[in-house]
């Protein structure tokens, strides 16, 4: 059975979770598919953004506790600590593959994102849920800690005192705290048709100075100085000043239409 299906339509493309069944709950093959489709989104030129969501009653929720044996079992020492990703192991690299891909990811939340799937979320650059969402750092629950990138991207979203409680406790969490702690972005009763309406007005800018935006973001996140993120500022606005997009964007202010990209 497919795990992910890929759609690119206007620029748009939808990475759907496909395990509906079992709440879109992460097995192994699951976490390739999803890395595998970053990864093939990451060279894509013709994208402008993703939308992130998943089928059935949940976004995702979390690792399916059928592979918790054959997590266990076999040298985990190996299959952790080895880094098959850059500086990350595999189930580290199907939420951090998110921020790799250069242009915005928009998660469309609903039913639960538990776990890893929360992880997977965080990992997009903005996170739309229904009302009645449900949210949990749950690796607790299982004895475990977060271990799938959630300690990078959390600190970046909310404060330690918060951050602590929630990976103690493993609580649920519902949309609109998740919304007020940082997790969450913005609630809307339909995640899906909002986040693919806001991903046609991203898709509408100029295509290169949204890349521009994401990666100079992504810099002033990172905890480089202060000379570096200004030299970065300036390279980026450099690369952008004067050229095809950035006149096509002036000239389609000028004359009150939408600007075209080839």
């Amino acid at each position: 059975m497919s795990r992910v299906s890929v759609e690119i339509e206007n620029h748009i493309a939808r990475v759907t979770l496909t395990r509906g069944d079992k709440m879109n709950a992460l097995d192994p093959a699951m976490v390739e598919a999803l890395i595998a489709a970053g990864e093939a989104l990451i060279g894509n030129d013709d994208i402008r953004v993703v939308v992130l969501s998943g089928e059935g009653a949940a976004f995702c929720a979390g690792l399916d506790v059928a592979s918790f044996g054959a997590l266990a079992g076999g040298d985990v020492e190996e299959r952790v600590m080895t880094r098959t990703h850059g500086l990350a192991n595999q189930y580290q690299r199907v939420s951090l593959v998110w921020r790799d891909v250069p242009v915005p990811v928009i998660a469309a939340l609903h039913g639960v994102t538990f776990g890893g799937g929360m992880q997977i979320a965080l990992g997009a650059d903005i996170r739309i849920a229904h009302p009645d969402t449900r949210l949990s750092i749950m690796e607790m629950k299982w004895g475990l800690v977060p271990d799938m990138g959630g300690m990078v991207l959390l600190p970046q979203l909310m404060r330690s005192d918060v951050l602590r409680r929630l990976t103690y406790t493993n609580d649920q969490i519902p949309a609109a705290e998740a919304q007020v702690l940082g997790l969450v972005t913005e609630l809307n009763e339909n995640p899906k048709a909002a986040a693919l309406a806001l991903a046609e007005q991203i898709a509408g800018k100029s295509p290169s100075a949204i890349r521009a935006a994401k990666r100079l973001i992504a810099v002033a996140e990172s905890g480089a100085s202060e000379a570096d993120i200004l030299l970065a500022e300036s390279r980026e606005q450099t690369d952008l000043i004067g050229k095809p997009h950035q006149m096509e964007v002036i000239a389609a202010n000028m004359q009150k239409r939408a600007p075209v990209f080839d």
